[in-house]
């Protein structure tokens, strides 16, 4: 079983968007895989765009967390909390086969739903870290890989593929989150303050030091505390990169390369935070060979990408012409398409 993380410290890189084209394009090419998605942001914005967009999605999330329980991330949570110390067994309860509410998606896509609640038991799931054995801290930070394993079970699969998606604080649900992946992706986009976050994923979760003396986060000291194992960076990848010209694409170019230079530093005095893929491949040697294996980069494909993700349609799935949504009629292109869809499929046919 594979668990990948999409998460950064920062907002607004479209890391539920790559969630949602990711899960859906990993799943079409995978026909005898199962595929899970886990939804830990409140903002649920991975799962209305797997439930059928802005509209028919939201209003699927409304009736899943309307149930009782609710079959969300916090129905699951809810029940964990009740049962800090003991798994409850109960992660294949809170399931959503995703086609059957969005036609778009492939059949064998199965969803547990974000939910807004998680926000309010943040301080539930932080209480019952303090409270109960001398080691609450480290059991309660395997519940969703107990919820991964129970889902796992419940098919009676081995090899099932699973991807997280993070909100982007470094809250309680997100180190939760953290706890439970193998791999890490991390999506950027090129900015100043996307190259802060980077900086930040990696002294939150890996402990790394830009200066002497630098405090290092709990999570990690308890990481370190307990011996738990932590995700190791599997990509990072420069999410709808727009494309500009002259010297706004020269200056655009510039930050990329310095993220990506600043994470090839990291991983030259810490290569075990990362994982080499392909399993049988050498580990890069060079700054070239390191490129090559961990940094992607994905186009912008503008109205294409808003579709995309307002109507639940993948875009491997979407096609060029007017399409309508909220009242309005926008124009797809296919040169739009022709942009992000290689690139969405490339980056996927190197997950393993």
């Amino acid at each position: 079983m594979a668990v990948y993380a999409f998460w950064n410290n920062k907002g607004g890189v479209g890391k539920s968007y790559l969630t949602f084209q990711v899960a859906a394009e990993y799943a079409r090419t995978h026909r005898d895989q199962k595929v899970l998605v886990v939804d830990l942001c409140p903002q649920a914005n991975s799962s209305s765009m797997l439930l059928g967009g802005m509209i028919a999605g939201e209003t699927a999330i409304e009736s899943l967390a309307g149930l009782t329980p609710p079959r969300t991330i916090s129905g699951y949570i809810a029940d964990r909390i009740v049962s800090p110390y003991v798994d409850t067994h109960s992660g294949a309860n809170y399931l959503t086969h995703v086609r059957s509410i969005n036609p778009q998606i492939p059949d064998n896509v199965y969803l547990v739903c974000g939910d807004e609640e998680l926000e309010m038991q943040a301080a539930g799931i932080q209480l019952a870290c303090a409270a109960g054995p001398g080691n609450a801290w480290q059991i309660v930070h395997t519940w969703i890989r107990n919820l991964t394993e129970d889902v796992r079970r419940s098919w009676d699969q081995h090899d099932i593929t699973v991807f997280l998606d993070c909100n982007p604080s470094f809250t309680i649900y997100t180190e939760l989150a953290i706890s439970a992946a193998d791999r890490l992706i991390i999506p950027f986009s090129a900015d100043g303050s996307s190259k802060r976050a980077v900086r930040s994923v990696l002294a939150l979760v890996y402990g790394v030091q830009r200066r002497p003396g630098q405090p290092q986060s709990q999570f990690f000291r308890n990481t370190q505390q307990y011996r738990m194992a932590l995700p190791r960076i599997y990509s990072y990848v420069g999410n709808r990169l727009t494309q500009m010209n002259n010297s706004s694409a020269s200056a655009f170019r510039n930050v990329v390369l310095e993220i990506f230079a600043e994470v090839y530093r990291v991983y030259q005095g810490n290569p075990g935070a990362f994982v080499v893929h392909p399993n049988s491949g050498p580990a890069p040697t060079s700054r070239q060979t390191f490129r090559a294996m961990f940094e992607e980069q994905i186009n912008d494909a503008n109205t294409a990408s808003v579709v995309s993700g307002a109507l639940g349609i993948p875009m491997y799935k979407l096609t060029a012409g007017t399409k309508s949504f909220a009242g309005k009629s926008v124009h797809v292109n296919q040169s739009q398409l022709d942009r992000q869809q290689p690139n969405i499929r490339d980056f996927v046919s190197k997950i393993e």
